[in-house]
């Protein structure tokens, strides 16, 4: 059920703003401060199918990050209130092309959601990502970092990132109050979108998936980052930035943690890095024309070996942040995955073929009802 309109409910003496609230970590953040009986505006684009997937209270406000008019509805009837705005809304990609539409998005969809807040006098907590903090040397641990310059990051996404931060910092020097967080690899249920990590989890229950890549990257499960963001607009300081990582985990211990939920047989084979180098193109050509997030790509490959090693005991001294285990994460989204229809082709524990078919049935007769 979702309220149409909060202000006769709640006044707005506090009102939360999420953009990109259909997205993974939009959605969640949206989850947990409509769960704790916030009042919460979800900006989603017009004809967003996905705003049926928000089952909380919320009001959707339909607009776009590329349109500054559009954002003013967010803010109507807060005048005088306190209002707080999660910007998710951006384009993640591990893709090789260049996207002028992606730096559009994240940099000046961003910049218009800054200057709104400015303007409304609201508290912005901006969801940048690790990838925009400079890579030092492998054996070295990342922290926090207030200059972010996209010619020191690699990978367009990381450059778009890198600009966007530096831009909601300087307009902090120019009375913006704001805050910065950057999520490591994010992870874990609720992703109706199937990003990258969530298509490896599906390709690997459904039997598709044979093999792996000898790498290693920081992953954070999306619940904990929701939660240290909201902790952030409760407690950061104005123009700080926070790490919301975890700790590194290798692919052999991603898909051992998925086979461990899943009850299905762990991954024996792992790629060598130069192998998986050579055949990502291709990989990333036949991800395209599955109309799927590609898993192997130029740059997951260089991210899988490149530094992951991020502290997040800023966050954790100042905010209260406390991430989850990897196998609580894995089990939460293997259960999610099922139970949400998502790996139709996979057989569940002690369910025969017929018995399987016989559900795919059933559920397709659903969908053609609804």
């Amino acid at each position: 059920m979702r309220k149409a309109d909060h202000r006769k409910e709640y006044g707005l003496k506090e009102l939360f703003i999420v953009t990109g609230a259909c997205g993974h970590l939009g959605s969640a953040i949206t989850t947990a401060l409509a769960k704790d009986g916030k009042a919460v505006r979800a900006l989603a684009l017009a004809n967003d199918p996905a705003t049926a997937l928000l089952s909380v209270p919320c009001e959707i406000v339909r607009g776009d990050v590329l349109d500054p008019a559009s954002l003013e509805a967010l803010f109507e009837g807060a005048e005088g209130g306190k209002v707080t705005v999660f910007h998710c809304a951006g384009i993640v990609s591990i893709g090789s092309a260049r996207s002028r539409r992606l730096r559009e998005v994240n940099v000046t969809g961003t910049r218009n959601v800054a200057e709104a807040c400015q303007k409304h006098g609201a508290r912005m907590v901006y969801v940048s990502s690790v990838h925009a903090i400079p890579e030092l040397k492998k054996g070295r641990t990342m922290a926090e970092t207030g200059e972010f310059d996209p010619r020191r990051v690699e990978g367009h996404y990381a450059k778009s990132k890198a600009e966007a931060t530096a831009l909601v910092l300087d307009l902090c020097k120019q009375g913006l109050d704001a805050v910065v967080v950057h999520p490591s690899g994010i992870i874990g249920p609720g992703d109706h979108a199937r990003g990258h990590m969530t298509q490896m989890v599906v390709d690997f229950l459904e039997g598709r998936l044979t093999a792996g890549v000898n790498g290693a990257y920081d992953f954070v499960d999306v619940r904990d980052v929701a939660k240290g963001a909201i902790l952030a607009a409760r407690k950061g300081r104005t123009g700080e930035c926070y790490i919301l990582s975890n700790r590194q985990y290798t692919v052999r211990e991603i898909l051992d943690a998925a086979a461990a939920a899943s009850g299905k047989r762990p991954v024996k084979t792992m790629l060598p890095m130069w192998l998986a180098q050579l055949v990502a193109p291709l990989a990333e050509l036949y991800y395209k024309l599955l109309r799927q997030p590609p898993l192997f790509t130029a740059y997951s490959m260089y991210t899988l070996q490149s530094n992951s090693s991020f502290s997040h005991e800023k966050a954790t001294r100042e905010l209260g942040y406390a991430p989850r285990p990897l196998s609580e994460t894995m089990e939460d989204t293997v259960a999610w995955l099922r139970e949400s229809g998502l790996t139709p082709r996979e057989r569940l524990p002690g369910e025969t073929l017929l018995q399987r078919c016989r559900r795919l049935r059933k559920r397709r007769r659903a969908r053609a009802k609804a």
